[in-house]
């Protein structure tokens, strides 16, 4: 494997579980924070956004939301880039059908 080989993003999607779910604002609209999209960043550090659906219903726009600073969130973060991190090494190459 050749280590000058350039990833350029390295990012997964994490449910956020019911009994962490939150609610905030966006230009009038309430929203419930449910998925994190947390990003690798070049230097090894971690980037969270999250993003949710209005509470009053409807797809509503996709806008991104900053994740409180709590323990349980920030341990969410980190169990989930491990968990990814052990899927990804266990990878077993192209798959044959649908995804690819």
């Amino acid at each position: 494997m050749s280590s000058d080989l350039e990833v350029s993003a390295l990012a997964i999607n994490v449910t956020v579980p019911q009994t962490l779910r939150w609610t905030d604002t966006r230009r009038g609209e309430a929203f419930t924070l449910t998925t994190l999209n947390v990003r690798l960043l070049p230097d090894g550090h971690l980037a969270v956004k999250a993003y949710g659906r209005p509470v009053g219903g409807g797809r509503g726009a996709y806008v991104s939301f900053p994740v409180p600073e709590t323990p349980e969130l920030a341990a969410l973060v980190s169990d989930a880039a491990g968990r990814a991190g052990a899927l990804w090494a266990a990878h077993r190459g192209l798959g044959t059908g649908k995804g690819r």
